[in-house]
C-alpha cells in the first residue's frame, strides 16, 4: 500500500526504513531523497515508523544517524 502518493512511498519502504533510522517521517522521507510534499501523510507515516519500531521488530542494526535509503521497485 501507498503511505505518501505524491512521492510514491510503500508502507513496505517506510517500515524498513524505520529500522535502520530512528527519525520522525519528514527526515525518513527525506534520506530516501522525497521530502514530504504535501504533508497529508505524514501523521499516518509517524504511526507506521511506531509500529515498525516496535519490541516486537528490533532494529536491523543501531541507528544513529540516517543513511542514505533507497526505494523498493
Amino acid at each position: 500500500m501507498y503511505v505518501c502518493i505524491c512521492n510514491a512511498i510503500k508502507e513496505t519502504d517506510l517500515r524498513a526504513a524505520a529500522r535502520q533510522c530512528h527519525s520522525d517521517a519528514e527526515t525518513i522521507y527525506a534520506s530516501m531523497g522525497r521530502p514530504p510534499q504535501c504533508r497529508q501523510c505524514l501523521d499516518d507515516a509517524e504511526e507506521i515508523l511506531a509500529e515498525a519500531r516496535s519490541p516486537q521488530n528490533p532494529p536491523i542494526r543501531p541507528a544513529f544517524a540516517c543513511p542514505r535509503l533507497a526505494l523498493s521497485a
